[in-house]
């Protein structure tokens, strides 16, 4: 049946409570960029300013993350998750406190910087956490669907939340619900038994290239960022074609179509075993995703192309799960976490440079060609993803992660 799989993964008491206790400390990833934008230009009027703010935030989870895998890694992520339990929400408190009296831009920019650097790695705990709870391959690739469509829900519940704030006029509040939820959702998930009983495996022997000695890896990163890339680049493509139609709201109602079709699209592919190879999945995802950009991009009439949205949605998430799963293959023993931060390295580097890409192309062209060069960065995604090297890993469950 459609549900067994889901059935059986939510049968691990260790997979079913952390699970759960990990969605409030992830709905900062939804509401927090968003609510410093509409912030900080609310209460300075300045696009620039807030545009800078939003972006230096997303810069510091980059740049650090990484930094918070290894950690994670080395001493396992209580220490970790109660540090950024902390700061996270004193820096989003003090960003608040900062905006509201009109401190200098480059203070507020500093606040970002380091409350994105601060954002509690719930999201990374969760993947690095599968493949030490779960020993079916089966169950491994539901679970990697399932944590798709949380984050996938995350980016639909956010902005709509972040909205509602706005509406009644109190911008801030929409900033202080994401410190708050990170905060008691992040302690929450603490005390749940898998994260507490968490054991430091040992690591593979080092080299001073350390996650990029693996080729494989290095591969998957590269294949990660031009996806990204496309991600942006839909992004805009889709906001331009509303904002040329006058209905710059649209846009948002077809993203979040988008959205709703990649949660169901990783529901279908987490409910059934595929028999194809892994990577040969993840091309698959990936050729499919890039039809979906050309599938959107001729379509005229508006209310079809928001619907068409749905069906271009559907195969975002499952691109993303089938990624996990590889970087979960092919990640050195004992730095999985390290892998997967580097990997959300290169997914928000990706998106960030696709919609500064996106906003030079929709200054000279149509926003469906827009949609085609996002289809195009797919398309080079899926030929990088060929020169990953065969391996029996890639088949079955990596030994160093079953023990």
């Amino acid at each position: 049946m459609l549900l067994d799989r889901y059935r059986d993964l939510f049968r691990v008491p260790a997979i079913r409570a952390t699970m759960l206790a990990s969605i409030p400390g992830r709905l900062p990833i939804g509401i927090a960029g968003f609510a410093i934008l509409l912030l900080v230009q609310n209460k300075s009027g300045s696009f620039v300013t807030a545009g800078v703010a939003s972006a230096v935030y997303v810069l510091g989870l980059a740049t650090v993350a990484p930094m918070v895998g290894r950690a994670i890694d080395r001493v396992g992520p209580r220490p970790v998750l109660r540090l950024c339990a902390f700061v996270y929400p004193a820096m989003l408190a003090l960003l608040v406190v900062l905006v509201s009296t009109q401190a200098h831009a480059f203070a507020i920019a500093l606040c970002a910087y380091i409350a994105g650097a601060a954002l509690p790695p719930v999201t990374i705990c969760m993947r690095t956490l599968y493949p030490r709870a779960l020993t079916d391959p089966a169950l491994l690739q539901t679970a990697y669907s399932v944590d798709s469509v949380i984050v996938e829900s995350v980016f639909i519940v956010g902005p709509a939340l972040v909205a509602m704030f706005l509406a009644f006029s109190i911008p801030e509040g929409a900033v202080l619900l994401a410190a708050l939820t990170a905060g008691i959702g992040t302690l929450w998930f603490m005390r749940t038994p898998a994260i507490r009983e968490w054991e430091i495996r040992p690591r593979s022997v080092s080299s001073r290239w350390g996650v990029f000695a693996e080729p494989g890896l290095v591969v998957l990163y590269v294949a990660t960022l031009f996806y990204s890339v496309a991600f942006g680049l839909y992004e805009i493509g889709v906001t331009a074609y509303a904002t040329n139609r006058g209905m710059p709201a649209v846009a948002g109602i077809a993203l979040a179509l988008a959205s709703l079709g990649s949660a169901l699209g990783a529901f279908a592919y987490g409910a059934r075993h595929w028999q194809a190879p892994l990577r040969k999945q993840f091309l698959i995802a990936l050729g499919l995703m890039a039809a979906g950009s050309l599938l959107v991009a001729p379509v005229d009439n508006i209310y079809l192309y928001m619907l068409v949205n749905i069906i271009a949605g559907a195969p975002m998430a499952s691109v993303i799960a089938t990624q996990s799963l590889l970087l979960s293959r092919l990640a050195p023993q004992g730095k999985l976490a390290e892998s997967f931060t580097w990997g959300g390295t290169c997914l928000l580097g990706g998106i960030s440079g696709g919609i500064a890409l996106g906003g030079v192309l929709a200054e000279t062209i149509a926003p469906g060609w827009i949609l085609v060069s996002a289809a195009c960065a797919t398309g080079i995604a899926a030929l990088i993803a060929l020169v990953i090297p065969q391996s029996e890993k890639l088949n079955t469950m990596g030994e160093h992660y079953m023990n």
